[in-house]
């Protein structure tokens, strides 16, 4: 099976937190199969947007949330 991650990114309330503040301009990166697809691609927009510090860029393994028990 495999193990689904979503990676997107978008102005936060703190750099510390995950409150998007502008969900109309959610940058959606993309899904990937396994998390070191996952992680590069979340890697390479974070480094693009590290002198802005209130971009933040996260990875959610969906499969956790699809298969909880699991």
């Amino acid at each position: 099976m495999s193990k689904l991650h979503l990676v997107f990114g978008g102005r936060v309330k703190d750099p510390q937190g995950t409150e998007f503040t502008d969900l109309q301009n959610i940058d959606l990166v993309g899904l990937f199969d396994n998390y070191a697809e996952a992680e590069e691609a979340w890697r390479a927009n974070a480094q693009r947007t590290v002198d802005d510090a209130e971009m933040k860029y996260v990875v959610v393994h969906l499969h956790r949330l699809l298969e909880p028990e699991a």
